[in-house]
């Protein structure tokens, strides 16, 4: 018996020393920078990276009219390069600049509706007029009664893209710009007068501006500085890069910062999975990589492919106009910005996307 009782308490201490050492090594710890002072940065050499590559990376962000590229590794920052000359003057561009973030900022709308929305003031499967009030469209009652606030953040609301009415401009917000198309939810379509509407419903929902309550609920929180600036019928926000940076690993991290819940997770998981069967590459205000297919603005095509190939698959990304953008790699624990003029004449920035996750693979090696 006794034997027997060895014999097992060996097997036993065997088995559980194997066990140990086949868990996976813990996720890395997440850093985040305060609200002010030093950012904490840690070296590509240290992180087993290619430095040999980064002046060709550079090299290639300066001849596509980058202002500003920034890589976060664990919440540090591994990558920070600064070029050109900033909007109004000829003066260098800083960290401290201010740049605009065109379309990258709808998914720092689609948090703040998120965030309404835990907060008991939206609802998303609510009536779009419940917030906007009867006739915000040119549609008929029964179909403006049918666009909910779910189909303004997937871009299905049904509305004519390309409809711009007697201005002719298809960012208007004007009813009589918002003309029926298709019934909501049964066509895709990046429409910008449509998502800009959102404004109205963060509005009327919670008695507060889209900029106080931005403010309250994400900026002073996470240390973050900007704020939504009217141009023309859109609203456009404008930030410094690494306030961009900031709100990029607060994507990371499931919407939470240091310990404190900012936007719930179960929205970020929703904002970062295919919100219809349209356009799989899409969430909620929000674009998705490693999906079959995807679609374009301006365009009712369906391209079967991923968003950027050589990015990795499970990345989801802010895309704005001009090349502004915020790339989050929750497998690799990495955050990508850049800031900057057109590289190209792309609407969102697809192809320069990709052939800058061709530049920094080769830097980023394992």
């Amino acid at each position: 018996m006794i034997k027997v009782s060895r014999f097992v308490l060996i097997i036993l201490l065997f088995s559980l020393s194997c066990s140990k050492k086949s868990d996976p090594a813990p996720a890395s710890t997440l850093y985040f920078p305060p609200a002010s002072g030093t950012w904490e940065s840690v070296t590509p050499a240290s992180l087993g990276w290619n430095e040999a590559a980064i002046p060709d990376l550079v090299s290639y962000l300066n001849t596509t009219n980058t202002r500003a590229f920034i890589v976060l590794k664990d919440g540090k920052i591994a990558i920070e390069q600064y070029m050109g000359a900033q909007l109004t003057s000829s003066a260098a561009f800083t960290s401290s600049s201010v740049w605009y973030w065109a379309s990258a900022g709808k998914t720092l709308t689609s948090a703040v509706v998120g965030i309404a929305n835990a907060n008991g003031k939206i609802s998303l499967t609510a009536k779009s007029s419940d917030y906007l009030g009867r006739g915000w469209t040119s549609l008929t009652l029964d179909q403006e009664n049918k666009i909910t606030v779910l189909h303004q953040l997937t871009m299905t609301t049904g509305l004519d893209d390309y409809s711009g009415g007697a201005t002719g401009d298809s960012d208007c917000t004007d009813p009589s710009c918002l003309v029926y198309k298709a019934d909501p939810g049964t066509r895709w379509a990046y429409h910008n007068a449509a998502y800009t509407l959102l404004d109205g419903v963060v509005a009327s929902g919670t008695g507060q501006t889209l900029n106080a309550y931005l403010s309250d609920q994400i900026l002073s929180k996470i240390g973050m500085d900007g704020s939504y600036v009217k141009n023309g019928y859109n609203n456009v926000f404008y930030s410094t890069p690494r306030s961009m940076a900031r709100y990029g690993l607060l994507l990371l991290n499931k919407g939470e910062w240091s310990g404190t819940t900012i936007i719930p997770s179960s929205y970020i998981n929703l904002m970062k999975a295919t919100s219809q069967n349209l356009n799989l590459s899409y969430g909620y205000l929000t674009w998705l990589n490693g999906k079959s297919s995807f679609m374009a603005p301006g365009s009712q095509n369906v391209y079967s492919q991923s968003l950027s190939p050589n990015a990795p698959a499970d990345m989801f990304a802010a895309m704005g106009k001009n090349g502004q953008l915020i790339n989050v790699v929750p497998s690799k624990n990495l955050v990508v910005i850049r800031v900057g003029n057109a590289p190209d004449n792309a609407l969102v920035p697809f192809t320069f996307q990709n052939d800058l996750w061709a530049k920094l693979n080769t830097v980023i090696t394992n």
